[in-house]
């Protein structure tokens, strides 16, 4: 089967390098362009870029789908398939109807749920204990198109937007080898997704990283996981950001303490959180410092009773 494979960060290596592994011709790979990156804003190159040109792979990467350019480069090639990886573009209709068994999506989670970018984050923030893959046909609309197959897996409760994206990566590649395969052979029927369940998962902003600390420390825990390791869950301590690297419901009573009281004791680092919860904080960060764990932070800090979060 001959593939064009459209993929950009590391979520769509796995996919990528099984395809290869299992013997599929990849005709060419699309991705975006090089980007800065880091503190020195060196230009690099995206991490699907440099396995296929390890694998000799001819690489393509348009700033615009809708350029007329972009559409008669691609309209040269007659792939089986079009497969897409977090790609992070719009395909347009002229590329859906290119190849003959259709354009074909990894999305990261159990669809009609969490359409849009940051189905893995949501998932977690949302505090879903279920997620998982799902392959689908790509139709006009915003992860809107027929089902293909499905793989569930459980949410750890430690689990970030980190681990779980490892996890849902390498379950998804082997999916994609799966559906492709099951296409080939006609022994997959695409399935409509039910729109009445659709739920959205938009791109992350840098201010969703505030932490709200009325909400209950359950909400604000799965808030610091899902949003690792950007935007990052964040408040302010004494006029600065403190980043909240780590941190997990705490074993303990009711408390009427305003949200955002900090409670340090015993090297343990704790918060009051809405509904008399405690949120204890791990690992943090203060602007411009090291991460440190909640023990080094009270060492150097030496907190004040009835010091808050979230105050200037």
């Amino acid at each position: 089967m001959n593939l064009i494979f459209c993929g950009t960060p590391h979520f769509a290596v796995p996919t990528l390098e099984k395809l290869l592994a299992e013997g599929f011709t990849i005709e060419l790979v699309v991705s975006q362009p090089d980007e800065p990156s880091g503190r020195g804003y060196e230009v690099k190159p995206p991490p699907v870029k440099l396995v296929a040109q390890r694998a000799g792979i001819q690489v393509f990467q348009p700033a615009k789908l809708k350029d007329p350019a972009t559409q008669e480069f691609l309209s040269k090639y007659h792939p089986d398939a079009i497969v897409v990886v977090a790609y992070g573009r719009i395909i347009p209709p002229w590329m859906i109807e290119l190849p003959r068994l259709g354009c074909i999506n990894l999305h990261a989670s159990l669809l009609p749920k969490y359409r849009g970018a940051g189905p893995i984050q949501w998932a977690i923030i949302r505090g879903e204990t279920v997620t998982g893959v799902t392959t689908m046909k790509i139709d006009p609309g915003m992860d809107t198109g027929d089902i293909l197959l499905v793989r569930e897996i459980p949410i750890r409760e430690d689990d970030t937007t980190e681990t779980l994206s490892e996890s849902l990566s390498r379950i998804g590649a082997d999916l994609m080898i799966e559906t492709l395969r099951g296409l080939e052979r006609g022994e997959i029927t695409p399935q409509p997704q039910d729109h009445s369940q659709a739920t959205m998962a938009p791109m992350l902003k840098k201010e969703d990283g505030r932490i709200d600390w009325s909400l209950p420390a359950r909400e604000i825990s799965c808030r610091v996981r899902g949003l690792r390791p950007w935007p990052g869950a964040y408040s302010i301590f004494r006029g600065k950001n403190l980043h909240i690297w780590s941190a997990v419901v705490a074993d303990a009573p009711p408390s009427e303490l305003s949200p955002g009281t900090l409670l340090g004791g015993a090297g343990k680092l704790s918060v009051a959180c809405g509904q008399g919860t405690q949120l204890e904080v791990k690992e943090v960060q203060l602007e411009g410092r090291k991460r440190l764990s909640a023990r080094d932070f009270l060492n150097g800090v030496h907190l004040q009773p009835g010091e808050r979060l979230g105050e200037f």
